[in-house]
């Protein structure tokens, strides 16, 4: 079996994973369980958390302490055991600590898993710039694969997807084991400051306006990421209580449908160096902005029937909006930053991004839904989509006005070299 093969098999189930609850797991809660949004909202700021405090330490754990393939299985394991008892608790509360315990576990597996396939890779001489994205790719393929057959098997509303999802997460913890030896780089150096060890002295980032308003940008922007992830395979299956609706394909495969958004993503990777060469990093991250108002526009006024296409097309929009910010992010990062912390800069990108603002963003997203946009039950989804719609709308506007960037072509070569 190739070394691609297998990291490439590594990359499907590091997202098979995720994408086994991630998308069906509000059918569950708000169908299924039949709890409330403000505590919906609790349960995917784990993920913010978890983004926070656990990629630091468990990097910290790989380079000095024990091989990256033996720390991502253990991870694993152990997040597919906290995965297979939440088919058991019965309360909104527990709940909430079983998943936050999962995510902690998985979290970190997410940068561990681009790191142990970086090391893997360079340690048979192979080009990583070249090799690594069509391994990643199957990453997204991996997660659209769950989704349908979380949908298919009859199980986006059962205690069944976490028996999916736990039963892979120990397969591929016990498969990691068998790859390749990653042992510890040891490459911080013994004589570093705590602050430097943790990344914390990227901070003095935020002491430049342009680098400030990035990571406060990414932050706010970061809110409005993981909201269809949370809400929009139930919005899609709350077309059942319209008698009009109820047997529509919608309705019965709306998993399936939220796949479009997986498969966009990764075409629209495909498009970014083209964008980025074209308009420069500040124009394509105010796209992306753009593609988010109208990502949850669309949302608001489709439906299963005349208004099936702007369905359809809002999961289209939804890789524009997903990998332009993010990638487009990473990029201004790696070309504004100084070299010495430039790892650590990416560190802090992603924790303002999905830490605090997935954080930030599942805690309001639930309690504004709760409060504002449910009532007797029923939640209006024209209002919260359009909500959220207006969210997008004016951090874009502040964006463009606030933000100065001057676009230098090189960049992306620069990069990519």
């Amino acid at each position: 079996m190739s070394i691609k093969f297998r990291l490439t098999i590594m990359s499907f189930f590091q997202f098979f994973v995720w994408g086994s609850w991630l998308i069906t797991v509000g059918n569950y809660w708000f169908g299924t369980k039949q709890w409330s949004g403000a505590e919906f909202g609790a349960i995917f700021s784990t993920l913010g958390i978890s983004s926070i405090i656990m990629p630091a330490i468990t990097g910290i754990i790989a380079d000095k302490f024990i091989n990256a393939e033996k720390l991502y299985g253990i991870l694993h394991i152990l997040g597919g055991i906290a995965l297979f008892y939440i088919p058991q608790v019965d309360n909104p509360t527990t709940f909430y600590w079983v998943i936050f315990a999962a995510m902690l576990c998985y979290m970190p597996t997410i940068s561990l898993s681009n790191s142990v396939a970086y090391t893997i890779l360079k340690n048979n001489n192979y080009d990583v710039v070249k090799v690594f994205p069509p391994i990643r790719v199957w990453g997204t393929i991996g997660f659209i694969a769950a989704m349908w057959l979380t949908n298919l098997s009859g199980n986006k509303a059962s205690a069944n997807m976490f028996y999916i999802a736990g039963f892979s997460a120990i397969v591929l913890g016990i498969y990691s084991f068998m790859l390749p030896k990653c042992p510890p780089q040891r490459l911080i150096s013994e004589n570093a400051s705590f602050t430097e060890k943790i990344g914390l002295n990227a901070f003095k980032l935020f002491g430049t306006y342009k680098m400030a308003l990035f990571f406060l940008f990414s932050m706010f922007l970061g809110g409005a990421l993981q909201l269809t992830n949370m809400y929009g395979d139930t919005f899609l299956s709350e077309f059942a209580n319209n008698p009009v609706y109820k047997e529509s394909f919608v309705v019965k495969y709306s998993t399936i449908i939220m796949s479009i958004s997986q498969i966009s993503e990764t075409l629209f990777i495909l498009a970014i160096p083209f964008f980025l060469k074209r308009f420069g990093i500040k124009q394509v991250m105010l796209i992306s902005m753009l593609a988010w108002v109208l990502r949850f526009g669309l949302f608001a006024y489709g439906n299963p029937a005349d208004g099936l296409w702007m369905i359809i097309l809002s999961c289209i929009v939804y890789g524009m909006a997903f990998d332009f910010f993010n990638i487009s992010g990473s990029l201004f990062v790696e070309t504004t930053t100084d070299s010495k912390i430039r790892s650590s800069a990416q560190g802090l990108f992603m924790m303002m991004s999905n830490g605090f603002g997935a954080f930030f963003g599942a805690q309001i997203s639930g309690i504004v839904i709760d409060n504002y946009y449910t009532h007797d039950g029923a939640r209006d989804w024209h209002g919260i989509w359009l909500a959220f719609a207006g969210y997008a709308l004016v951090i874009a506007i502040a964006f463009a006005v606030l933000f100065k960037h001057n676009h230098n072509p090189n960049d992306v070569e620069n990069v990519s070299h």
